[in-house]
């Protein structure tokens, strides 16, 4: 089998389980040396334990791999400083950044605590950025000292945040955010020769389950977007195959693999300085103007796109 990363270093949040998990012995099987962080935590945001994560890097180093554990929070800026050092002490150097590490607080608005909104936005949106961050130094220094720069970034938004899903305000912010943040980000770091893209995902997890069935949901189903699948999408970004494919979201569902267009500016009107003259201008707009995208990214739910997303 053609290696695609062969002595690359990766560094994968949330690692322990689930699609993480998936993108760490995915990136190890075709020659990345990985950091596996992983908190430990419950799917809410609480606890720790790192034993999901030893359990991954004893996976990648029993198939011959080289991996590390790190049991850091990327809510935490210092933490998040240390696991890219953790990678570039351990290995020499770092060249991917994964940000996937999630948790759910779902709550229609009005029954939303405030811990609810800062816990989601920290995890997602400070913990893409921490990483990021700290990684886009490294990779800016070197390029500034004239030393040859390789940099990836793969972060994780969410159909639920490009597309929308009741329930998850906070989520769907934190995920709209990430895209947002990968847009901006790749087109900052293009001249430091490093890439940024984002994955919105559909996969079968911990997290996932109870809205997708749960026990009910058939073998057959989950098989049709196991967390794997993800994974393939991540490993051909971070490698250099990819250098000209930066600042894009992929939306993932099992064997079908997409882009995400984006927001684009519809129908125009001019409007009259008096609001009481817009309603007809508005209701031309409205006409002309497509609905937004179901869940599934499309006009309508059309085939290929099977279950409920996250």
């Amino acid at each position: 089998m053609s290696r695609l990363l062969e002595g690359k270093v990766a560094l994968v949040t949330g690692a322990g389980r689930g699609i993480g998990r998936e993108h760490a012995l995915m990136l190890a099987e075709h020659g990345a040396k990985v950091v596996v962080n992983d908190l430990g935590g419950d799917e809410f945001g609480g606890g720790a334990d790192v034993t999901p994560a030893a359990e991954v890097v004893e996976a990648i180093t029993s198939g011959g791999g080289e991996a590390v554990v790190n049991g850091g929070s990327v809510a935490s800026f210092d933490d998040a400083g240390a696991m890219v050092q953790q990678a570039i002490d351990t290995f020499g150097d770092i060249n991917i950044v994964v940000n996937n590490a999630g948790i759910l607080r779902d709550r229609m608005v009005f029954s939303m605590t405030e811990n609810d909104w800062d816990t989601v936005m920290a995890v997602h949106l400070k913990g893409t950025f921490g990483p990021s961050h700290h990684a886009a130094t490294y990779w800016r220094n070197r390029a500034k000292s004239g030393e040859e720069t390789y940099g990836r970034i793969i972060n994780t938004s969410s159909p639920s945040g490009i597309y929308g899903n009741v329930g998850q305000t906070n989520y769907g912010a934190a995920k709209a955010g990430i895209a947002a943040f990968t847009v901006i980000a790749a087109q900052e770091l293009v001249r430091y020769g490093v890439t940024v893209n984002c994955l919105a995902p559909t996969a079968w997890s911990r997290l996932t389950a109870p809205l997708m069935g749960g026990d009910e949901a058939s073998e057959e189903f989950k098989d049709s977007i196991d967390p794997r699948w993800i994974a393939v999408i991540t490993a051909w970004l971070a490698s250099p195959e990819a250098a000209n494919v930066t600042g894009r979201v992929f939306d993932v569902r099992g064997q079908n693999l997409g882009i995400a267009e984006g927001w684009h500016l519809g129908p125009v009107e001019v409007q009259p300085d008096n609001p009481a003259e817009l309603g007809p201008v508005v209701a031309k707009l409205m006409a002309a103007a497509r609905l937004n995208a179901s869940m599934y990214g499309q006009d309508h739910e059309g085939p290929g796109f099977p279950g409920k997303s996250i």
